[in-house]
Formats: C-alpha cells, sequence, structure tokens
C-alpha cells in the first residue's frame, strides 16, 4: 500500500536515464513568444496575468529591486505551471521533490541576503538585535535571529513540498477509494467522486496560490535586503 500511494512521488526512468531534466523544462513550452501583431487570446491572457501579478510584486521595490522583475515573473511562471502540469494523470511534479525546491530557495535567499549585506550593511546588521534590547539578553536574542535567518530557505521549500504532496496525497487516497467502493454502493460513490472533483479544483488553486506564495516571499526578502 505505501509503495502505491507514493509512487508517484518516484522519479521517472527511461532506460536508466532520470526523466526529471526534461519534466522540468517542458513548462516553457507553455509559453511561447509570439511574432504576431496581434496576438491569440492565451497569449494575451498570458500577458495580462504576467502584468498584474508584477504590478502588485513590483510595487513595494525601489529602483534596485525592480531590477529582480524578470527573474521573479520567470520564477513564478515556473513554479504555477509545474505544480499544474503535476495535476495531469500519470505525470510527475518536481516540486514534491524537497531536493529541487531546497535548490530554488536558497540560491534566491541567499542572493537577497547577500545584496543587503552589501548595500545596506548595517542595516542587515541591526536585523541581528532589536533596538533597545537589555544587555544579558543580547547573546540569546542574536543567536536567534540568526536561526531565524538560515532557517528562511527551509521553511520556503517545505512549505511548497508539503502543501503540494498533501494535495497529492488526498488526491489518490480518494481516487483509489471511488474505484473501490464503485462495486459496493452507487450512491457512496457518487458522493465520493463529487468530494474528488472539488478536490481537484480545490488543488488546482492551491497550485497557483503556492506559487504566488513562494515568489511573494522571496520578493519580501529581497524588499528587506534592497
Amino acid at each position: 500500500m505505501n509503495e502505491n500511494l507514493f509512487a508517484s512521488f518516484i522519479t521517472p526512468m527511461m532506460f536508466g536515464l532520470p526523466l526529471v531534466t526534461l519534466i522540468v523544462l517542458f513548462p516553457s513550452l507553455l509559453f511561447p513568444t509570439s511574432n504576431r501583431l496581434v496576438n491569440n487570446r492565451l497569449i494575451s491572457l498570458q500577458q495580462w496575468m504576467l502584468q498584474l501579478v508584477s504590478k502588485q510584486m513590483m510595487s513595494i521595490h525601489n529602483t534596485k529591486g525592480q531590477t529582480w522583475a524578470l527573474m521573479l515573473m520567470s520564477l513564478i511562471l515556473f513554479i504555477g505551471s509545474t505544480n499544474l502540469l503535476g495535476l495531469l494523470p500519470h505525470s510527475f511534479t518536481p516540486t514534491t521533490q524537497l531536493s529541487m525546491n531546497l535548490g530554488m530557495a536558497i540560491p534566491l535567499w541567499a542572493g537577497a541576503v547577500i545584496t543587503g549585506f552589501r548595500n545596506k550593511t548595517k542595516a542587515s546588521l541591526a536585523h541581528f538585535l532589536p533596538q533597545g534590547t537589555p544587555t544579558p539578553l543580547i547573546p540569546m536574542l542574536v543567536i536567534i535571529e540568526t536561526i531565524s535567518l538560515f532557517i528562511q530557505p527551509v521553511a520556503l521549500a517545505v512549505r511548497l513540498t508539503a502543501n503540494i504532496t498533501a494535495g497529492h496525497l488526498l488526491i489518490h487516497l480518494i481516487g483509489g477509494a471511488t474505484l473501490a467502493l464503485m462495486s459496493i454502493n452507487t450512491t457512496t460513490t457518487l458522493i465520493t467522486f463529487i468530494i474528488l472533483i472539488l478536490l481537484t479544483v480545490l488543488e488546482f488553486a492551491v497550485a497557483m496560490i503556492q506559487a504566488y506564495v513562494f515568489t511573494l516571499l522571496v520578493s519580501l526578502y529581497l524588499h528587506d535586503n534592497t
């Protein structure tokens, strides 16, 4: 049972070679560049959504922070499209792998922190010791603030991994229960199937929300350091 339950989280292989690289690069094919004077509806919808999200995220940034706009928009498109593709049957979701999410979170967090130490050294160091702290509490607060700083990328990665994994497990369990109940009770099967549909719709929303939350937190880390 456990092997079947977690089989969808195993990295797919072909001829003994992992297919993760092809799966990660596949979402880029969903966002083509149009050379036409008048775009089609899909590209127009993509451009409208990008403008809306970029306007919300970049409004809090100064000139230096706005130079990260292209990277942040690419990040939210990649995570969102990867999460949505993972909801297709017999597909694989790379964002359920903690190693991949850490690979995205740590460099982005480190880049924001290093930028802060280069541009605002005094302000960045001041975060480790709040103003008006009693002298006996200074060593403890410095340690606590240091731990909270280094735990930020871990929290980013674990949040994305846990939310996507939990949704996939629920869909797998309820789908299996629906198949098992088909030969037992039609009414219960219908109710379970309706719950499965509602959960799938919810997972579509969660996939987009988690991409937005991940990118928004990276944007906030950048705002604190620019």
